[in-house]
C-alpha cells in the first residue's frame, strides 16, 4: 500500500466519521469497555470465566447497538426535520425577495 493510498483511506474514514459521528464514538465505547472489562477479570471472584465473558460482549454490544440507534435518530432527524425546514426558509426567502 502506496502513501497516497494510505491518506485516501485515512481521509475516508474522517469524512465518514463527520458524516456520522455516533460509529467512532460506539468503536471507543466498545473498546473501553472490553478493555475494562478485562482489567476487572483480576477481581472476578468466584465468577467463572465464560459468564464473565459473556457480561463482557454482552455490554460492548449493547453500547455499539446504541451508538448505532442514535446515529439512525440523528440521520433521521437532520433528513426529516431539518432539510425540510431550511428548504421552507428558502423558499420564504425567494418570495421576500420578489
Amino acid at each position: 500500500m502506496t502513501a497516497v493510498e494510505y491518506e485516501d483511506n485515512e481521509s475516508k474514514f474522517i469524512r465518514k466519521a463527520k458524516e456520522n459521528p455516533f460509529v467512532p464514538a460506539g468503536m471507543v465505547g466498545f473498546f473501553a469497555i472490553v478493555a475494562y472489562r478485562l482489567l476487572k477479570m483480576k477481581n472476578r471472584g468466584d465468577t467463572k470465566m465464560s459468564v464473565h465473558l459473556i457480561h463482557m460482549r454482552v455490554a460492548a454490544q449493547g453500547f455499539v447497538v446504541g451508538a448505532m440507534t442514535l446515529g439512525v435518530v440523528y440521520s433521521m432527524y437532520k433528513e426529516y426535520m431539518l432539510k425540510p425546514a431550511e428548504a421552507q426558509k428558502a423558499l420564504e426567502q425567494k418570495s421576500i425577495g420578489k
